[in-house]
């Protein structure tokens, strides 16, 4: 199937690793000019070096001036930007009744604040063309909130709530907007939750993976290849007339349709 991404400018959020990396690395094997951005600027480069037509950008996104600098960055390398990823790290592991003001201001300013001025800088251009992709990478806890994870599924549902409201404002503009929602993929983020999870526990972290894997109906955790394909596919052509949705990839992890 083609998608139709040849030559369009691609932004990836947090791409020097895990699951954004594997995006990019879905995205320019279907033809587009990635951005690999992060705030580990060598491993950006190192990747770009691998694509066919991509660049690394050292970026912190929570930084008031990030959002611009990226944006500046991809529009000097391949031009206006067509496909916008949105993809952070999660807060600190923790329970609801824990959650303090300082937890609420980092949820917002890793899982919300950045995404929305990236928005601002690239969707009005979207609109005029007639054409561009939003892709946000969330979590399951956005359909199922996950326990001991209060601060992520807090930032990640307020930016999905804000996602489907700008998803029905731009949609007969030729843009999309939807959310790509992962379960237990094999990436250092879910390996840092086992282990957090291990020692709350007293217990080991192969006993937590393996207690994690029966709750999951495929039997296994993804792989990253899996969810980038996915996320390849909301951002092509084919998916012109899909938005507004969370598509999750897990497995069958959370039983809800």
């Amino acid at each position: 199937m083609d998608l139709g991404l040849s030559g369009r400018c691609a932004v990836v959020c947090a791409s020097t690793g895990g699951l954004g990396e594997a995006i990019a690395r879905a995205l320019a094997a279907e033809g587009a000019s990635v951005v690999v951005s992060g705030r580990r600027g060598d491993r950006a480069k190192e990747i770009a070096a691998e694509l066919p037509s991509a660049v690394g950008v050292e970026v912190d996104l929570t930084a008031p001036d990030g959002p611009a600098a990226l944006v500046a960055a991809a529009r000097e390398a391949f031009g206006e930007v067509d496909v916008l990823v949105l993809n952070g790290p999660g807060p600190k592991p923790g329970p609801a009744a824990a959650v303090t003001d300082a937890g609420i201001d980092s949820a917002v300013d890793t899982l919300l604040r950045p995404q929305v001025r990236l928005l601002g800088l690239t969707l009005p251009g979207m609109r005029e063309r007639g054409w561009g992709r939003v892709l946000a990478v969330g979590s399951s806890g956005v359909a199922a909130p996950l326990p001991n994870l209060a601060l992520s599924n807090l930032g990640r549902s307020a930016l999905a709530g804000y996602l489907k409201t700008l998803a029905a404002e731009v949609a007969a503009d030729g843009v999309t907007v939807n959310l790509l929602l992962p379960g237990r993929i094999a990436t250092d983020r879910v390996a840092f939750l086992d282990e957090s999870a291990a020692s709350k526990a007293g217990t080991s972290v192969d006993d937590v993976v393996a207690k994690s894997k029966a709750t999951i109906p495929a039997g296994r955790y993804g792989d990253p290849a899996e969810f980038g394909a996915a996320a390849a596919f909301l951002c092509g052509v084919p998916a012109s007339y899909v938005t507004g949705t969370a598509l999750r990839v897990d497995g069958g992890l959370v039983r809800s349709l």
